[in-house]
């Protein structure tokens, strides 16, 4: 009786062992990739490809559209690209309001709420009427980083010093004014959209 119950203990144990040993294998089966190697791109290998030399073949004849496509997506807009002028204006008038349209949307697009709202109001309404003078100290202005612009029209911080005049009458000092004085800063739902519709502000 002894012997048998020893037996059959010595089964179990062999049992769950091979069973272990079982599921064990199988997970090493699974993670085993033979003998693959390295993964090769079909582009690599396109002499014996013919799939990727199909698709060589249609990107050769494709890549002189592409760039020339990427090249106008990010090239800025000149007079010469407007297709259909009826306004009377020279070349040079051309370029400037293509500059100022240009300075408009930027201004408007600074992906910050209050920037896209304070700056692209002011912009929308003042931009038309500034010099090339002050269109390049506007620019300058716009060209900074957009915390940075935040924080003049904030007040958070004053106008950068080379942006400052003598009378305190520059451009940029006469934005962070227009800004201080504005009502846009103030919590006042109806007047924000108002605001946002008039100057077409996204």
């Amino acid at each position: 009786m002894m012997m048998h119950r020893l037996c059959r203990l010595t089964l179990r144990a062999n049992g769950f062992h091979n069973n272990n040993a079982a599921a064990l294998s199988r997970q090493q089966v699974r993670a085993y990739l033979g003998g693959a190697g390295d993964m090769i791109s079909r582009r690599d290998n396109a002499n014996k490809d013919e799939v990727a030399k199909r698709e060589q073949e249609l990107w050769d004849r494709a890549q002189p559209r592409y760039e020339e496509i990427m090249e106008r997506h990010l090239r800025l807009p000149t007079a010469e690209k407007v297709a259909n002028d009826s306004t009377g204006m020279n070349e040079e008038e051309r370029n400037l309001a293509v500059r100022k349209k240009r300075l408009v949307y930027r201004s408007k697009q600074r992906g910050w709420l209050e920037v896209d709202l304070l700056l692209g109001t002011w912009a929308a309404e003042n931009v038309s009427n500034l010099s090339v003078a002050e269109l390049d100290e506007f620019e300058k202005f716009v060209n900074l980083e957009t915390i940075d612009i935040y924080n003049v029209l904030t007040l958070r911080t004053d106008v950068p010093e080379d942006m400052r005049t003598a009378g305190g009458d520059g451009l940029v000092e006469r934005i962070a004014q227009w800004a201080k004085e504005s009502p846009l800063g103030k919590a006042d739902q109806e007047k924000y959209v108002e605001v946002k519709t008039k100057n077409n502000l996204i």
